[in-house]
């Protein structure tokens, strides 16, 4: 079945107790069992597992093709439960251009986790094998990255830590499993900001991990090892999250379709501009990974990042003049959005202080090109 039918089906049959066609919301925090607790109903504690819940996961591995999806109240839930569902002692290579929550999780929590990190450049594949150690358990991509749209070899990235008895988890956050299918090119675990696109309209927060063995060798990062870390922590997403999610899947292929052609034209429209100094946009082809991009996507997405020429003031001069774009953070929603980014990290930050973050909507294209380049002046 192609992935646009799988979309709009998957997690989707009809309520078996009405013949409703839209999945119900199951709000119940508790269920019904026998007088010794007997399972009656497959259901127990909503911080364990709820009906709703279990539709978007179903749907969530079936779009990724693995064998089995846990979803959570947020990307960094998702992520943390990961994190801390290995041992002291691990070692995790991490990439140098990665969503800053989890460079802050990497730096201030895991040396009180017993957890060592190593960061590369993941696009390096010589960096990445000399970082590689005896205890690395886990190597952590990001492609495309974020802000600076870096873009790593899955199939050769996937090699690396499979020679090195660890597992490849990577972000597919901004591709999508419309755009790209990670566990198709080697990786173990893929994670999502269901926050984001598989949502869609920027009204919900969610996370997501798709395993590609729900009983893999590192026993650690098993469905359910990492289902009991997430019940104990207490990510569990809510009813009302997951079925918001579950809705913005039905939309999916379009939006991204249309995502991913709106911010194509934006970026070679800023490409010739002699106000802009670079556009990171895996579309063009003078991004360095543009080679890469185009044997393992899809297409190129709806995120793109621009280094406006002349520093920080002409940035933020931009990002003050425009008039269809909000000034906001996330992404992908149907809204576009512009960001500085260094502004947003804030302190630490290692994103270049001429650098905006922009996240194409689903407006007219037209509409869109000449807001840009009204507010560049």
């Amino acid at each position: 079945m192609r992935i646009e039918t799988l979309a709009v089906h998957a997690g989707a049959e009809p309520d078996p107790a009405t013949g409703a066609v839209a999945p119900p919301i199951h709000l119940s925090t508790t269920f019904e069992h026998g007088p010794a607790c007997e399972d009656l109903h497959g259901y127990s504690y909503i911080r364990e597992k709820n009906p709703t819940q279990s539709r978007l996961e179903e749907a969530m591995a079936q779009l990724e093709g693995g064998q089995s999806a846990l979803v959570f109240g947020s990307g960094m839930g998702a992520g943390c439960t990961v994190l801390q569902s290995l041992p002291p002692g691990s070692h995790v290579i991490f990439p140098n251009d990665l969503y800053t929550g989890f460079r802050h999780l990497y730096r201030e929590y895991l040396p009180h986790w017993g957890i060592e990190t190593t960061v590369v450049e993941m696009e390096n594949l010589d960096q990445l094998k000399a970082a590689i150690r005896p205890n690395t358990r886990l190597i952590w991509a990001e492609t495309p990255s974020n802000p600076l749209m870096k873009i790593a070899d899955l199939l050769a990235v996937a090699d690396i830590a499979h020679a090195a008895g660890a597992q490849l988890l990577v972000d597919n956050t901004f591709a999508t499993p419309i755009l790209q299918r990670p566990l198709d090119l080697g990786a173990d675990i893929v994670f999502h900001s269901t926050t984001k696109y598989c949502g869609g309209h920027s009204d919900v927060q969610g996370g997501c991990l798709i395993l590609k063995q729900r009983e893999p060798a590192q026993k650690e990062l098993s469905h359910e090892h990492l289902y009991r870390t997430r019940t104990l922590m207490g990510a569990t997403a809510s009813p009302f999250a997951s079925w918001l999610v579950l809705r913005g899947l039905r939309s999916l292929p379009c939006r991204m379709e249309r995502h991913s052609s709106n911010a194509a034209k934006i970026a070679e429209a800023l490409e010739k501009s002699s106000k802009i100094e670079r556009v990171c946009y895996p579309g063009l082809s003078s991004h360095p990974g543009y080679e890469i991009a185009r044997r393992q996507m899809k297409g190129f997405g709806g995120m793109l990042s621009v280094l406006v020429r002349g520093g920080y003031d002409e940035a933020i001069h931009m990002a003050s003049r425009v008039k269809l774009f909000t000034n906001a953070t996330s992404l992908g929603g149907t809204e576009s959005l512009i960001e500085h980014r260094a502004s947003s990290e804030g302190p630490g930050t290692q994103v270049p202080q001429n650098l905006l973050r922009v996240s194409v909507g689903l407006e007219h294209v037209d509409d869109l090109i000449e807001d840009l380049l009204q507010a560049i002046g």
